[in-house]
């Protein structure tokens, strides 16, 4: 793998190599994305290759400027460009009618498409370059920790890709918040660093539950997952307890006081922006680590917390009562 800085010369690299078919993973606010160039189905399908990617899991298109919505979705209403004269360029995707010329690969075979406009200046002067849209799933093994900056990419998918473009550690640290305009009433089908209240003070948003909901990349129940065994509490009073295990050395992460009998601990800052930009790195860290278990502490059911609650619930199971005593 091809490892490029944030000098210029090498945001024109990377569309060299995108424009080649070649994969480039990039920097944009929220991880690192698996960059395609969209209009080369070949290219497309070596994303779904080098993640392991289920075929009928649907990509997101990032393009590089509004004017390119109406080459991939078949109308704009005007909730989208509300949304988007609100929060684009940043870290929101829109779902809407796909155009004829949405490729089936990138939908999913779905009527529906994603679309972005990323906020990040690297990823914007790499798409300048290349002058049209890229597919940009999370840069890691499909259902893993997502990556957060080079680093990550470097680790997991060397001999996958052509190249990783380094910006830095990704400023939001989460992914984007996914709202559905494809039905008559705008829903939320992922939580991000947009959050509901901000989106419903622009139009009104139905419930989650509402309809069935298309496709959406993050939705599985089991996703953004250590390859180690990976549990989960709730916030608790008093610190939790279990039993010595000599086969078994822990590493929690929350937001303390640790439990006991932790081989590691990684603190999570209280503050919810601030976790989640830490959140993956923390996870990376401990799946890195010796130890053999995590355990994670859930921050608060409260929707400012939404976003990292969402990814750490998808990222664990509940912990068994066998292995926890109080």
């Amino acid at each position: 793998m091809e490892y490029l800085d944030h000098h210029p010369v090498h945001a024109r690299r990377a569309a060299a190599l995108l424009a080649a078919g070649e994969l480039v993973a990039l920097p944009t606010e929220t991880v690192y994305g698996l960059a395609a160039d969209a209009r080369n189905p070949d290219a497309v399908a070596k994303v779904f290759q080098a993640k392991g990617r289920p075929a009928d899991h649907p990509l997101i298109v990032h393009i590089p400027h509004l004017a390119h919505l109406a080459h991939w979705v078949a109308s704009v209403p005007p909730a989208a460009l509300r949304l988007a004269e609100a929060f684009w360029p940043g870290p929101l995707t829109l779902v809407l009618p796909a155009s004829a010329q949405a490729s089936p690969l990138i939908t999913g075979g779905q009527d529906t498409i994603a679309v972005r406009w990323s906020a990040h200046p690297l990823f914007q002067a790499v798409l300048d370059e290349l002058g049209h849209a890229v597919v940009a799933p999370s840069a890691n093994p499909f259902g893993h920790i997502s990556p957060t900056c080079a680093e990550h990419v470097l680790k997991n998918m060397q001999g996958r890709i052509a190249a990783v473009l380094d910006g830095g550690p990704c400023r939001v640290g989460v992914e984007s918040t996914i709202v559905d305009l494809s039905g008559p009433v705008a829903r939320v089908l992922r939580p991000g660093a947009i959050s509901e209240a901000q989106l419903a003070e622009i139009l009104p948003l139905a419930s989650r539950a509402s309809a069935p909901a298309p496709r959406v990349p993050g939705a599985l129940a089991s996703h953004y997952a250590p390859r180690l065994p990976c549990f989960r509490v709730e916030n608790q009073a008093r610190p939790l307890r279990w039993p010595p295990h000599p086969e078994r050395r822990w590493a929690y992460i929350g937001f303390g006081p640790a439990p006991e009998n932790t081989g590691q601990t990684h603190l999570l800052p209280d503050d919810p922006a601030a976790c989640a930009s830490r959140i993956y790195a923390v996870l990376h860290e401990a799946d890195a680590s010796a130890c053999t278990h995590l355990l994670i502490e859930l921050p608060p059911d409260h929707p400012d917390w939404l976003p990292v609650r969402d990814r750490l619930l998808r990222a664990s199971v509940p912990l068994p009562e066998e292995l926890a005593t109080r």
